[in-house]
Parts: structure tokens; sequence; C-alpha cells
């Protein structure tokens, strides 16, 4: 498939002053004989929210996938291309996958919480990836990611109660903390809001625009007003391609590119 020239709206003067984070360079992704990703190359810059658009099937969660080598457990999953964080190839074969992700956190679509208790949940990657030399230090740990994930004051008096028994909302929040806990650079989501209601979609939005002070921040959204209200750039994808990607702003009110204007005035999804 003949590769598709991307569009920018970003230009020097509106572009956010920030450094980047993570470059991508030409990646293709493969299932097998497939080429599901076509030559994706963008820059994600360091604490800002950057969200990936698009119809179902174009692509989004494959690329956002490529960036923690989540696609490294699918078999028949191939990837080319170049893909940095701070300048680092995490394709380079001596890079420790583990570590990796433990810098680049995930939050899934769906609230996955460890069967186990609150505090386990958020104290397990602390655990094994040997952070917390000390119990005082697990608690320390446990506290503030449930504080930056909003949701300590709730859960406070019963973190030794099962994480499944919290609401959906609170898992996915726990879920954060969960991700929060081994001192990421970078969260990823994959449409970390699909499954919940309009008022913890709120909390877990509200979430997100505290945490890019701290992280930089990548988000599968389905829904072109979650991206216009919590992103600061924004990635439209079609059919594998990379289609446009510039200042949100830009993004929903000025599209370079015609495919993208079909798709945010709803002729094309």
């Amino acid at each position: 498939m003949t590769q598709t020239t991307v569009e920018s709206a970003m230009n020097p003067t509106d572009a956010p002053d920030r450094s980047i984070r993570i470059q991508a360079q030409d990646v293709k992704v493969h299932y097998g004989a497939k080429e599901a990703l076509h030559g994706v190359s963008i820059e994600i810059p360091d604490r800002a929210v950057t969200s990936f658009i698009g119809p179902s099937g174009c692509g989004k969660s494959t690329f956002l996938r490529c960036i923690n080598r989540m696609n490294d457990t699918i078999e028949g999953a191939r990837v080319e291309g170049l893909i940095k964080l701070d300048g680092e190839d995490i394709y380079d074969p001596s890079l420790d996958v583990v570590e990796l992700r433990a810098r680049i956190g995930m939050v899934f679509q769906k609230p996955n919480p460890f069967p186990k208790s609150i505090y386990e949940n958020v104290a397990y990657g602390p655990k094994i990836h040997g952070i917390a030399t000390s119990r005082t230090d697990l608690d320390e740990i446990v506290v503030s990611s449930l504080r930056r994930a909003g949701l300590f004051e709730e859960v406070k008096d019963r973190l030794n109660e099962p994480g499944t028994g919290l609401s959906g909302g609170q898992q996915q929040r726990l879920c954060i903390a969960r991700a929060m806990a081994v001192g990421p650079e970078v969260i990823l989501m994959d449409e970390p809001c699909s499954a919940l209601d309009p008022i913890a979609t709120a909390i877990i939005e509200e979430l997100i625009d505290e945490l890019r002070a701290n992280y930089t921040i990548v988000i599968v959204t389905h829904s072109m007003q979650q991206a216009a209200r919590v992103s600061q750039k924004t990635a439209f994808f079609h059919l594998g391609n990379l289609i446009e990607e510039g200042v949100t702003e830009d993004i929903f009110t000025n599209p370079i590119n015609k495919q993208t204007q079909d798709y945010i005035m709803g002729r094309i999804g």
C-alpha cells in the first residue's frame, strides 16, 4: 500500500514549547502477511497529552502498543521502523523490555485490577521491580500513587479489601495508580473511559489534565469530544496511515487534510 503523506497543522508559532519525549520514524506493523500500520512518523511532546483519533480498526491502538512493545506479546506481529524514548531506540535488542514497560505505563480500555487487595494492586509493581526497600517505603509509594490518582480519600479505610470490589471508575483510577507506582515517564491509555459512565469519565479526564504536569500521556480515544477536551496534540489515523497531526485546536477547527475534515464532520467513520 502506498504510504500516505502526513500533513501537519502545527507550525513554529503555535507549537507547544516542549521537548520531545518520543520519536517514531516510518513505523510499520505486520500481523503475519498483513500490514496493519503503514510507515507512521510522529514526535510526541513531553508533559502534554497527545490523542490518537480515527475510526475503529484504523491503527491507533496498534501504534500505541508499539510504544511499550506490547505487540511483542502477539504471535506473528512484526514491527519495523524506529521508535526512540529520550533518544534511545526502544527496539534495541540489548534493551530490557521489563524495564521499558516500567518507564512506559499502560492503562487499558477495560479496568483490569489484579484479584488482590487495593493495597497489593498498587504495591505489586514496586515489589517486583525492587523499588521499595522497606514496608515504610512501600506504604509511602502506595499512598502517594493513590493520591495522585485521586482515589486515596475514597479507599483509605479499605486498602485491604479487593480492588475488584470498586466501581468501574474507581477500578480505572486504581489501574492508573498501579501504573504510576513504578515511577513511569510516559503513560499510555487505550480508550480508558469507553467502559465508564459520564461522571466517571469526567473524573478520569480531570485526572489526565492534572497528570500531564508530570507525565507524557498518549491516549487513544474513540471520542473526538474527549480528544478536544484533554489533549494538546492530536493525530488522526485512517486505514493504517497517520493522515494528519498537530495542535489539537488546529486539527479540530482548521484541518489541512480533507480526510481529517471528513472524519471530524462525521462523513467517514
